[in-house]
């Protein structure tokens, strides 16, 4: 048996060197299928509503995490949306360095009460805020494959006029 050792500061643990072994596939779920679906064949953000908490969901969700009620109740939202947050990537999910930074945004879509992380285009660092109203590029229709990468970016809204 193994003698448990308690730590009392972090600087204190030490590294474990060595390979883990771990693969993974991530599937969309019912829920997610649909929501990719939509936005491949048709171009719009499908979400799930909450009729209980009265939350929206994007992407769509089958059960509620918050009440665990199931979602049947389906309403298109965005495209457009407004700017959580944001931050500046440096290193890609290979994990090596990229040669360009990539802007990438929390953006809660017109209609929603979630929000989603995406790439942003079409404006530099500097002129990013909060609260910047965005709208969603999308591939265009032939290309498009029923995959997040449907959305080429989020880029600043125009004003409806």
């Amino acid at each position: 048996m193994a003698l448990k050792q308690r730590l009392y500061r972090p600087d204190a643990a030490s590294p474990w060197y060595g390979d883990l072994p771990v693969e993974s596939l991530y599937t969309a779920g019912v829920a997610g299928d649909r929501f990719l679906r939509d936005l491949r064949d048709k171009g719009r953000f499908m979400a799930t509503v909450c009729e209980e908490c009265e939350e929206v969901y994007v992407p769509g969700k089958a059960f509620c995490p918050v009440c665990f009620s199931r979602l049947e109740k389906w309403v298109a939202v965005g495209p457009r949306g407004t700017l959580d947050s944001w931050t500046m990537l440096f290193v890609g999910l290979d994990g090596k360095p990229l040669k360009k930074p990539e802007l990438v945004g929390l953006i809660n879509l017109d209609g929603a009460t979630t929000s989603i992380v995406h790439r942003l285009g079409g404006i530099e660092a500097e002129d990013l805020v909060i609260g910047l109203r965005v709208t969603a590029e999308l591939k265009p229709k032939s290309k498009r494959k029923g995959s997040v990468t449907d959305i080429l970016h989020f880029k600043p809204a125009t004003r409806k006029k």
